[in-house]
């Protein structure tokens, strides 16, 4: 529910971040879009705003990103070009060949937890298993999975133990509904050159149940056109065995609802339900990709990809992002951290979530500037929660004209770009950068004494600064003169009170 902001002051009630708080009671849900639309986000969601990502398989090994799987076989990329030079040609070396050389041998989960804790992270969501049709879990339903082979550990229960140890809310993302199309490149041979004609290792017949068991046609990347009910059905058994086993309190696919076709998004709302009535206060995304497989708003929350809503939602929404590449490559460069911060508060003051994936290296450490921006984060976060954590949109959910970019690697907002959000009786408002004027104040145009959505003004705090601030209510807006000393890096919130 959005804030209402009366004549004489902020009203609206929070929410206290727990993540042991009751259940809600919840309807039990069919496998249809009238049922499903019954769903409402958990609170604890909608308190937790930031949560930590990340994709993991025999891809890391390569150092090329997650989708190496598919492109190792495709000659127009620079991933096959890699392939060769690197391992050997997809005949003779393919991506299951990968999976005995991902062993995870320096994977500590409790101390990766620490640090995404430290970062000011409330959940973590990773991804159990990708479109290269592994899973990380003990599956009951696929031979492939890390337990049997590659880390021949349960890195899905690991990661949950060490989740729950940490205090933090544990989730799963799943992005296999694509894979009977998108792995299907193993299914094929090169159309030109030495090697042309000579099949590929899944065309061997190699690693039976890993690739697709097609011809080799059918490789749309984003979704198979029908997949077959043995494929369907297979994929419903995984993703229930994962619901039931591991208990996630977050669930996400990296799609709309499978599937399309004359399956009709069925089979994937059937494993909604399941969810929702497994998990009381479990919380679902999915993306408004109808090209992909079926989309109903209201029945889970709304995904967006390395994007964002544009204003104010009614019901809460999730951004997933990454620092870098999804999967580990270091010829990706990364954010800088007060751009993560920037974005942060941008998605929040919309009503949103951010969910950011950190990039991990195949041995199951991060990099150094990986860890050292989620530190930094943390710092902030260390000043700055409060704005945060449990907060609620205002009726606008900013000032400015500054944009952030899908890829940008730094912010462009300026102490001209404000955003607001609420928190019972108060108003923070976050000025973007640090004011470069000495002398000039910044100015909040629409907190003025005309605007009857507000009171009248009798505080004003920058959060981690001791000192008081100056400051004057006029008609040009509510006007603040900045210490000399920056309270922290990256964005700073303005703590605003009004007269009750």
């Amino acid at each position: 529910m959005r804030k209402i902001i009366t004549g004489m002051a902020i009203v609206g009630c929070m929410a206290t971040l727990s993540t042991h708080a009751g259940a809600r009671a919840r309807p039990m849900f069919e496998n249809t879009v009238e049922s499903l639309q019954q769903y409402e986000c958990a609170d604890w969601f909608r308190d937790a705003k930031f949560g930590i990502y990340l994709h993991w398989g025999a891809y890391s090994v390569a150092e090329q990103g997650e989708w190496y799987a598919r492109k190792l076989y495709d000659e127009t990329t620079p991933e096959y070009a890699h392939h060769i030079k690197t391992y050997g040609h997809p005949s003779e070396f393919g991506y299951a060949d990968f999976i005995p050389m991902w062993k995870a041998e320096n994977f500590d989960p409790d101390a990766l937890l620490a640090l995404f804790k430290r970062s000011g992270a409330k959940y973590f969501t990773p991804c159990a298993v990708h479109h290269d049709n592994f899973d990380l879990w003990d599956s009951k339903y696929q031979e492939w999975n890390a337990v049997n082979m590659g880390p021949k550990k349960d890195l899905i229960r690991m990661w949950k133990d060490a989740t729950h140890k940490a205090g933090l809310r544990f989730g799963v993302t799943t992005h296999l509904s694509r894979s009977y199309s998108w792995l299907n490149t193993a299914n094929q041979a090169d159309t030109k050159g030495p090697k042309k004609g000579v099949p590929y290792d899944g065309a061997q017949g190699k690693a039976k149940g890993l690739y697709p068991s097609n011809d080799g046609q059918s490789t749309h990347p984003r979704a198979p056109y029908d997949a077959p009910a043995e494929w369907r059905n297979l994929w419903a058994k995984r993703v229930k065995q994962l619901i039931d086993d591991y208990e996630p309190d977050t669930l996400y696919f990296d799609c709309a609802v499978p599937f399309r076709g004359s399956d009709a998004g069925k089979t994937g709302m059937d494993v909604i339900a399941h969810f929702y009535n497994q998990r009381p206060e479990g919380v679902m995304a999915i993306k408004e990709r109808p090209w992909q497989g079926l989309y109903a708003d209201g029945i889970a929350t709304l995904d967006y990809e390395r994007g964002k809503a544009a204003s104010i939602l009614d019901k809460p929404w999730q951004t997933d992002d990454s620092i870098g590449s999804w999967g580990y490559n270091p010829a990706k460069p990364y954010m800088k951290p007060g751009l993560v911060v920037d974005k942060i508060i941008d998605i929040v003051s919309k009503n949103g979530n951010m969910l950011l994936n950190i990039p991990i290296k195949a041995d199951g450490t991060l990099d150094k500037e990986a860890t050292d921006l989620l530190n930094n984060v943390g710092e902030w976060f260390d000043v700055n929660g409060e704005a945060i954590y449990g907060t609620r949109p205002w009726y606008m959910f900013g000032e400015g004209k500054g944009e952030i970019g899908a890829h940008d690697l730094e912010s462009a907002l300026t102490s001209r770009d404000i955003r607001y959000v609420t928190k019972g009786d108060t108003l923070y408002a976050f000025v973007m950068d640090w004011p470069n004027a000495k002398k000039k104040p910044v100015v909040l145009e629409n907190i003025t004494a005309m605007n009857t959505r507000v009171a009248e003004v009798v505080s004003v705090e920058l959060l981690g600064h001791d000192g008081k601030l100056d400051w004057e209510s006029s008609g040009d807006g509510l006007q603040i003169w900045f210490p000399k000393e920056k309270p922290c890096e990256h964005a700073y919130a303005l703590k605003i009170g009004f007269k009750k």
